[in-house]
């Protein structure tokens, strides 16, 4: 789990729009609300080194994500961050209903059945149509768990569990 300092990878600077120094960002998870919330982000360059730099806002266009930058008002001076990774620090993330869970605090659970097994660690979380699916990685085997309500039937990020009750056959070879 992470504390509220650490930056979270959340997408990809792929260029520029406009004439006026808006940035279009490639967002990894699809979901752009956490973005649009954001005072401040993170850029890491191919050097790794990273800059934080103010929002002047965010908007949606055409199913990209719109970013502004506070001192940046032309596509000059924006040309240069092209290419670089968007994070941003986990304390700057809107609040969630009951029940639904950023990814990163997911990520690094350890994952038992309801009768105590350990099946491993939620390494990966991949996006599908219907539901996402949690990657468990032991050092074994790896298991597909679907996020679905029925089949993860708990989670308690202070003690770092997820606890799931896989259907009959799930985990059969």
């Amino acid at each position: 789990m992470l504390n509220g300092a650490e930056p979270v990878l959340l997408g990809k600077i792929v260029g520029v729009h406009g004439l006026k120094g808006q940035l279009k960002v490639a967002c990894f998870s699809g979901e752009y609300d956490t973005v649009l919330a954001l005072a401040t982000v993170i850029l890491e360059g191919s050097d790794k080194r990273r800059e934080t730099f103010e929002v002047a806002g965010a908007t949606i266009h055409r199913n990209r994500l719109l970013l502004t930058l506070k001192s940046f008002t032309d596509i000059n001076q924006v040309q240069h961050l092209v290419g670089r990774l968007l994070y941003a620090r986990r304390d700057q993330f809107p609040s969630l209903p009951e029940g639904e869970y950023y990814w990163c605090d997911l990520t690094g659970l350890q994952v038992v059945t309801g009768e105590g097994e350990v099946l491993g660690q939620l390494v990966e979380i991949i996006a599908t149509g219907s539901n996402d699916v949690y990657v468990v990685r032991n050092e074994q085997r790896e298991y597909l768990i679907p996020a679905l309500d029925d089949v993860v039937v708990g989670i308690d990020l202070e003690a770092g569990i997820m606890t799931v009750s896989p259907p009959d056959g799930l985990f059969d070879l």
